[in-house]
């Protein structure tokens, strides 16, 4: 009888990646970066340990979205003050000072909630720009738009 490998935290092994979100579709991609930063792409994917990769997004300015959402989804929040619910679309985020955090977000949605989600979210990287300063870990470059067609939009 063959039994289940159990990854201990000391042999996991954890490689880089290197995404271009230009063009690509917010859901699709932040639903396969999910997935790199959990390691369930992994033969030894172990539910109780962070056995995920680390994941660099670069030009997350630059993400697209289907449809209308872009000017009808809205974001919500609260102050903490009495009648201090605000709220931004989509495109507003994107053009605002920080558009990487409409990426983390999306992510963070994605990702197991609890301390082990926290600690494998410390390997996401994401930049509005193209530049990165992860060039020392040599990322492979991850080609999403080449996965499959409905990834990228036109």
């Amino acid at each position: 009888m063959k039994t289940t490998p159990s990854l201990k935290p000391s042999q996991v092994q954890k490689t880089w990646w290197l995404i271009d979100a230009d063009g690509l579709v917010l859901g699709r991609l932040a639903s396969l970066i999910a997935m790199r930063l959990r390691g369930k792409h992994k033969a030894t994917f172990t539910p109780h340990v962070d056995c995920g990769d680390h994941v660099v997004v670069v030009n997350a300015e630059k993400v697209r979205v289907t449809g209308n959402k872009a000017q009808d989804k809205l974001f919500h929040w609260h102050t903490g003050y009495p009648g201090g619910i605000k709220s931004r679309t989509i495109a507003q985020r994107l053009g605002s000072k920080h558009p990487e955090r409409v990426i983390e977000k999306a992510v963070e949605r994605m990702i197991t909630r609890g301390p082990l989600g926290r600690r494998q979210m410390r390997n996401l990287h994401v930049y509005a720009g193209p530049a990165h300063p992860h060039e020392g870990q040599s990322p492979k470059v991850l080609d999403v738009a080449a996965m499959n067609r409905k990834n990228k939009v036109a």
